[in-house]
C-alpha cells in the first residue's frame, strides 16, 4: 500500500487548505483511513480518521468543528479540508491507512508540511 499526500503549503492564520491522500497498491483490506500531524518538539497526534464500513469519523481536539474528512471511493483518496486555520496549525501532516483484513497493519505516507503564518 502506498499513501500520496499533497496539499500542503504556506497559508495565512484565518485561511482554508485541502488535504488529500490517495492509496494505492493493494487496498482491498483497508478499512481506515486518517491524517495525523507533528508540530516541531510535540508529539504525533491524531487529527482526523475515517472508518469505511460505517463512516465513523473521528476528530482529534484540535480539528473539531474547523476540519472536515471525506472521501472519494472510486479516486481512493481522502480529503482534509481545514479552515480557521491557525499558526499552532503549523505541522507535518502525515495520512494514515489500516488495513483491517486477516493480516492487520498500518501503513504511513510521507508527510506534507502545512505552515500557517502571515
Amino acid at each position: 500500500v502506498q499513501l500520496q499526500a499533497s496539499g500542503g503549503g504556506l497559508v495565512q492564520p484565518g485561511g482554508s487548505l485541502r488535504l488529500s491522500c490517495a492509496a494505492s497498491g493493494d487496498i482491498s483490506s483497508i478499512g481506515l483511513m486518517g491524517w495525523h500531524r507533528q508540530a516541531p518538539g510535540k508529539q504525533r497526534e491524531l487529527v482526523a480518521d475515517l472508518r469505511f464500513r460505517d463512516g465513523r469519523i473521528n476528530y482529534g481536539d484540535s480539528a473539531k468543528g474547523r476540519f472536515t474528512i471525506s472521501r472519494d471511493n472510486v479516486k481512493n483518496t481522502v480529503y482534509l479540508q481545514m479552515s480557521s486555520l491557525k499558526p499552532e496549525d503549523t505541522a507535518v501532516y502525515y495520512c494514515a491507512a489500516d488495513d483491517l483484513g486477516p493480516y492487520p497493519r498500518g501503513y504511513w505516507g510521507k508527510g506534507t508540511l502545512v505552515t500557517v503564518s502571515s
